[in-house]
């Protein structure tokens, strides 16, 4: 079983050492990846040191400008494809996310699912650290997506997700056409419509502490617009 997990970054100088050593800590060998989107700040320079540190388990795919959080993870998935891993995760850098969790969403898709989602709202609503408003807000697009699309997922926005190599496979990854935050919900899309088995696993969201959000009202615009797309779309898998 090869499992890697794939992390976009652009400047978090402030965190990338601490995930790189959390990450290599947990048990079952996860490698990682990392794609930097040319860090002004220094963080693809940490990244090697980790590098060297921790060997090829530490990987690093550096990008000359900020080309969207779409197109990094699909970066991403493809280097990981052509090197034969089994289980590919995505999360992000600032620990918003809790690398303990990868450990319960890899058992899960030992089990039950095909792809599986580190999901917030699938049992309430566990946020840490969000204003109320920010809470509704992202509340509110999930529930946009559940009433336009139909698909069965609480938490379509989530950026937590772990996939089997065969879905990524199967999906046609060159079709993806929204990078910013949509594309977690389009990537669920896809992978609902071509019949795989999507699991919600329940996370709590603790917001970043160190670092600046890469949220903009352009990439709001792109999902909210992008979604009214999906269920007239024509879903071709790559086979």
């Amino acid at each position: 079983m090869k499992r890697i997990v794939i992390i976009p970054t652009y400047n978090e100088r402030e965190n990338v050492a601490r995930m790189t050593d959390k990450v290599m800590s947990l048990e079952g060998d996860f490698d990682l990846l990392y794609v930097d989107d040319g860090s002004p700040d220094g963080t693809a320079a940490i990244i090697r040191e980790k590098m060297a540190e921790y060997g090829g388990r530490v990987n690093l795919v550096e990008r000359s400008g900020k080309l969207g959080l779409g197109t990094a993870y699909i970066a991403g998935f493809r280097w990981a494809l052509e090197r034969d891993y089994d289980q590919i995760f995505e999360m992000d850098c600032d620990f918003s996310h809790n690398p303990d969790d990868l450990l319960r969403l890899s058992a899960r898709l030992n089990d039950d699912a095909d792809v599986v989602v580190g999901s917030r709202y699938i049992s309430g609503m566990n946020v840490v650290n969000w204003p109320l408003s920010r809470i509704l807000i992202s509340y509110g697009a999930s529930l946009y997506v559940r009433t336009i699309t139909r698909m069965p997922v609480y938490d379509s926005t989530a950026g937590f997700v772990g996939y089997k190599a065969e879905v990524l496979r199967k999906m046609n990854l060159d079709k993806v056409e929204m990078i910013g935050y949509g594309f977690q919900i389009e990537m669920k899309y896809t992978a609902w419509r071509l019949g795989f088995r999507i699991k919600e696993e329940s996370i709590i969201f603790v917001d970043r502490v160190e670092g600046t959000s890469k949220m903009s009202s352009s990439i709001f615009g792109e999902a909210f617009f992008g979604v009214l797309k999906l269920p007239f779309r024509r879903i071709v898998s790559s086979e």
